[in-house]
């Protein structure tokens, strides 16, 4: 079998699966969020933090639940971090850094999961599990909760309310999140990942050299890692390592964890909103982006440039022979197209329009289909953006779902599409422009570029992952990179939210002859277009003098 029709069968495999699991994870997704009832645990949860879940919360309230629960996190990673050489399961490493810390616990808080450490060489077990992985969760069902009051503010009327966000985190941390990662870390003990809480201990001799390996809870971290877009691996290879993918088998099944709950929200956004059909034009250009990537990038890694690449079958330079250049490439899209930041590559390996292609995923800000909630709800502010460009080419008021998108809501929208793009090329002007911060570059030139502007573009939309070959372990990289991620976070997070609120006080506007149908595939088409455009309009620049100019030179 070619590698090129393996890589095929495998997106085959992805797609029929994904379908498979869409309706019933989706509907099941939306019954959890409109439920009523409350099940015991989930009441010693509420009890424990003095919350009413059944306190309807308007969009300020909300918002100061989403920042308090997330600055108490930071803290508590912070502190744990800081005292871990005090703690028992240390593994013997020593507390961490100041500036380390505070740029891991953002990160973890974030849901970005960057990592400027080896975490075999720094964390020991209780900060991997008693902190990581507890963000893992916790983090992923705070974007879930947003994504969640959002959708409530496209279906409800006349009121500001948008649900309870404690509700909201505990049932879809301990609903949603708990149940299928633990069943994903059962597969993936049986494909061959480790699980236990084993010591340090030496595993040969070589070169005059002993190697060491940790033990630890991998599988159980790497399962809610990939099922929470969350991304940031037990060990410093990452998804490369063998004790966290072991075969092709665990490298589907991780691919499908990444993809499997941003594609079903799609579902509940339909089944809250009252409309199939308006979750279905979601999911199609959500599908669309994504197969296209997928299909760019294979292309792209496949094309053979001499004896070299011929005999290896492809550009296979920083990539796992058990995986293949398809199964690397399916996976890298699926990793910068969603907030997950998970690798079982170096990217920076990748050819200059590979390298390209990864960070284009990321500028488009994670929406096809993106991390758990945040894609979903950064979809739905670029489906406002499009029915108002809609609305100027055909001279009327654009509305979307029933709802007016006035001077408000357009204001809120592009406030939050123009944040992150200036996080990221902000911090990376100043990176280069400053003497000290381009001494981390391994490269020199356009790759040079682009590791600085592929570790702000990872830290301020929330990915994680990193290019290789830059050394973000200092001062000016943790804390710059830390800034990023937090601000690149909780700032979106205060527009949707805002807008959350202006739509739920709406009333709503019926349909007429003129009205844009939101749900039909030239709808689709409108907002894949507008994603595009506005994505190459604020990258352009920028990516012109890092992957495309080296892509073109190469």
């Amino acid at each position: 079998m070619s590698p090129v029709l393996a890589g095929v069968l495998q997106v085959l495999a992805l797609v029929v699966a994904l379908g498979l699991a869409y309706r019933p994870l989706g509907d099941y997704m939306a019954g959890v969020y409109s439920s009523t009832k409350h099940l015991r645990v989930e009441k010693w949860m509420y009890k424990a933090v003095g919350a009413d879940p059944n306190t309807e919360m308007r969009w300020p309230a909300y918002l100061r639940g989403v920042l308090a629960f997330s600055a108490v996190s930071v803290l508590f990673l912070y502190l744990l971090q800081r005292l871990q050489g005090a703690l028992p399961g240390s593994l013997g490493f020593a507390s961490i850094d100041p500036d380390q810390a505070f740029n891991t616990a953002a990160s973890f808080v974030a849901n970005t999961n960057w990592q400027s450490y080896s975490g075999e060489q720094a964390m020991g077990h209780v900060v991997q599990t008693g902190g990581l992985a507890v963000q893992n969760f916790v983090s992923a069902a705070v974007g879930m909760a947003v994504a969640v009051a959002l959708v409530r503010g496209f279906a409800r009327s006349r009121t500001g309310e948008l649900g309870n966000f404690w509700s909201d985190l505990v049932r879809g941390t301990v609903r949603i999140l708990l149940p299928i990662a633990v069943v994903g870390a059962l597969l993936l003990v049986a494909c061959g990942a480790i699980q236990n809480f084993a010591g340090i201990h030496e595993v040969g001799q070589f070169m005059g050299g002993s190697q060491q390996w940790n033990g630890g809870a991998v599988a159980s971290q790497e399962a809610i890692k990939e099922l929470g877009t969350n991304g940031g691996g037990y060990f410093n290879a990452n998804s490369s390592h063998p004790f966290e993918n072991p075969n092709g088998l665990s490298n589907l099944l991780e691919i499908f964890l990444i993809l499997v709950i941003p594609f079903a929200l799609t579902r509940t956004f339909g089944r809250m909103v009252g409309s199939l059909k308006q979750g279905y034009a979601i999911l199609a250009t959500m599908g669309v982006i994504w197969l296209g990537f997928t299909t760019l990038m294979m292309w792209t890694e496949f094309a053979h440039h001499g004896p070299a690449f011929d005999i290896a079958g492809g550009s296979m330079e920083g990539k796992e022979t058990r995986f293949g250049i398809a199964g690397s490439s399916i996976f890298a899209v699926a990793t910068t197209l969603t907030s997950t930041g998970a690798v079982n590559s170096f990217h920076s390996s990748y050819t200059g329009f590979g390298g390209g292609i990864t960070m284009l995923g990321m500028q488009l800000g994670e929406i096809a289909p993106g991390g758990v909630g945040s894609g979903l709800y950064g979809m739905l502010v670029m489906a406002i953006i499009a029915v108002f460009i809609a609305g100027l080419m055909v001279g009327r008021t654009p509305e979307y779902l029933g709802k007016k998108i006035g001077t408000r809501e357009i204001k809120l929208a592009a406030c939050y599409i123009l944040i992150t793009p200036a996080l990221v090329l902000c911090f990376t002007a100043a990176a280069m422009a400053l003497p000290t911060p381009p001494h981390s570059m391994t490269n020199t030139g356009a790759h040079g570029f682009s590791e600085i502007l592929y570790a702000y573009t990872s830290g301020a939309n929330n990915n994680g992952s990193a290019f290789a070959g830059l050394n973000a372990d200092t001062q000016w990289f943790n804390t710059t990179i830390g800034l990023a991620m937090l601000l690149g976070r909780f700032l979106p997070m205060v527009f949707v939210l805002a807008l959350a609120g202006s739509l739920a006080e709406q009333k709503p506007v019926p349909a007429t002859v003129g009205t844009l149908g939101t749900h039909k595939p030239l709808f689709s088409g409108l907002l894949v277009g507008t994603i595009l455009i506005i994505t190459g309009l604020t990258y352009f620049p920028a990516l012109a003098l890092g992957p495309l100019a080296e892509g073109l030179a190469s």
